[in-house]
């Protein structure tokens, strides 16, 4: 993984990796760009599931934007409280994972790694 800069924990990071799959994703449905929607819900075995959502459509006008790597980020208020201070990055290795969430308000999560509690 490689950032641009040492991670902010008031905001959002997307990795170099997890930005290029995202525009990838982009261009193979047609678009010059694509954006994510990322959240949490209640729900899984460690109490809260990750939401992420490729976008085309914008924000809602409830949404925290943020734009990192190209990417612009969507977050309802609820779930930035959740995240704020993550990087998004992206997995392909031989577990195939995908998209990771690397969140430092977390302090336990499930072994598949979709869910955790603070």
């Amino acid at each position: 993984m490689t950032l641009k800069s040492k991670p902010d924990p008031l905001t959002i990071k997307i990795s170099d990796e997890a930005a290029l799959h995202v525009n990838q994703f982009a261009k193979s449905e047609g678009k010059d760009s694509a954006d994510l929607r990322v959240g949490v819900k209640g729900g899984g075995c460690s109490g809260l599931t990750y939401v992420l959502e490729i976008v085309m459509d914008g924000p809602k006008d409830s949404d925290k934007v943020i734009e990192d790597n190209g990417v612009r980020v969507f977050v309802d208020k609820k779930s930035y409280v959740f995240l704020a201070g993550t990087v998004l990055e992206y997995s392909g290795g031989l577990n195939g994972k995908g998209f990771v969430f690397n969140n430092p308000n977390a302090k336990t999560s499930c072994g598949c790694g979709t869910s955790f509690s603070v």
